[in-house]
C-alpha cells in the first residue's frame, strides 16, 4: 500500500514540474483559445440563420418556398389532428427505441431511468477509478471494447429508433380486415376508421395493430364488458375523470360526434 502511494506522490511530483516547466497559464493562452472558438461558434450560427433566411422565399400568406436549410414557415400547426405522432430529436432516438423494448409497467423504468442513469454513473466515475498512467488505446482494452460496445449499441439503438414505424401506422388499412374478422356491423366502421388514425393505436392493440405502452389494454374485446356508448365517451373526454390516475390524455378535441363512432366502434368489439 505504501510502495502504491510513493509511486502516486512521485507521479504528482512529476506531472507539477512537467507543467512548471512546458505548461502554459490559464491567461490569457486558454481564455483567448475559448474565446476564439465561441466566436466561430456564433459566426456559423448566424451564417447559417443568414442562409436559411435570404435563400427561403415568401410566396404569400402561410407558405413559402423551400431555399437551402429549409422553408421560412409551414401551415399553422392543426390541434385538432388525429394523425400525427410526435418523435423525439434524433440524439434521442436511442432513448426513444429503448421504451419500444422495454414495455410498462414492469421494466420501462429499467429502459428510461435506470439503463442511461447507470451509463452516465460509470462515464462520470471512469476518471476516478481508472488512474494508470497508462493511455495508450492499444494497452487499454477493457477501456476500448468498452468505448466501441458502447458506440455501436447506441449507433444502432439511434438506427433502429429514426427506422421504427409509427406506432399504428398503416392500420387504416386494417380496418376492412377488422370488419370481416369480428363481424363488426357496418355503423362501426366510421369509429374503426377515426380509432385507427387518432393515436389510439400508440398505446392500445386491436387486432394485433398497434403497441401496447404505458399499461393500456387490448381492445379487441373492449365489447364484451358491455360498459354503454355514454361510457365510452365520457371516458374518451376526460379518461382521468371516469378512470382516476388514468395515464390516458383526454380526447374531447375529436369532438362529440366522432367520440360517438369510437364509441359505438368500441362496444361492437367483442373479438373472433
Amino acid at each position: 500500500m505504501s510502495r502504491a502511494a510513493d509511486l502516486r506522490r512521485e507521479d504528482y511530483k512529476q506531472y507539477k514540474e512537467d507543467v512548471q516547466r512546458e505548461g502554459k497559464p490559464f491567461y490569457p493562452f486558454a481564455m483567448f483559445h475559448d474565446t476564439v472558438m465561441s466566436l466561430v461558434v456564433v459566426i456559423v450560427i448566424a451564417g447559417l440563420a443568414c442562409i436559411w433566411y435570404f435563400t427561403a422565399e415568401d410566396v404569400g400568406p402561410g407558405a413559402s418556398k423551400p431555399g437551402w436549410l429549409g422553408v421560412l414557415y409551414e401551415d399553422k400547426a392543426d390541434p385538432g389532428t388525429t394523425s400525427f405522432t410526435p418523435r423525439p430529436d434524433w440524439y434521442f432516438y436511442f432513448l426513444f427505441y429503448l421504451l419500444r423494448i422495454f414495455k410498462w409497467p414492469d421494466t420501462v423504468v429499467l429502459g428510461t431511468v435506470g439503463i442511461p442513469t447507470v451509463l452516465l454513473i460509470i462515464g462520470l466515475l471512469l476518471p476516478f477509478l481508472d488512474r494508470r498512467p497508462e493511455r495508450h488505446p492499444l494497452r487499454r482494452p477493457v477501456a476500448m471494447v468498452t468505448l466501441i460496445v458502447t458506440a455501436i449499441s447506441m449507433g444502432v439503438l439511434t438506427w433502429k429508433g429514426a427506422t421504427a414505424p409509427e406506432a399504428g401506422a398503416g392500420s387504416l388499412a386494417e380496418v376492412p380486415k377488422w370488419m370481416q374478422e369480428y363481424n363488426l356491423p357496418a355503423n362501426a366502421q366510421p369509429g374503426a376508421e377515426i380509432f385507427a388514425v387518432s393515436g389510439c393505436l400508440n398505446c392500445h392493440t386491436y387486432g394485433g395493430s398497434g403497441s401496447p405502452n404505458l399499461g393500456a389494454p387490448d381492445l379487441t374485446q373492449e365489447g364484451t364488458r358491455n360498459r354503454g356508448i355514454q361510457w365510452q365517451i365520457d371516458h374518451l373526454k376526460c379518461p382521468s375523470c371516469v378512470n382516476p390516475g388514468s395515464p390516458m390524455p383526454p380526447f374531447e378535441k375529436l369532438g362529440e360526434d366522432n367520440l360517438r363512432k369510437i364509441a359505438i366502434f368500441l362496444e361492437a368489439s367483442k373479438g373472433g
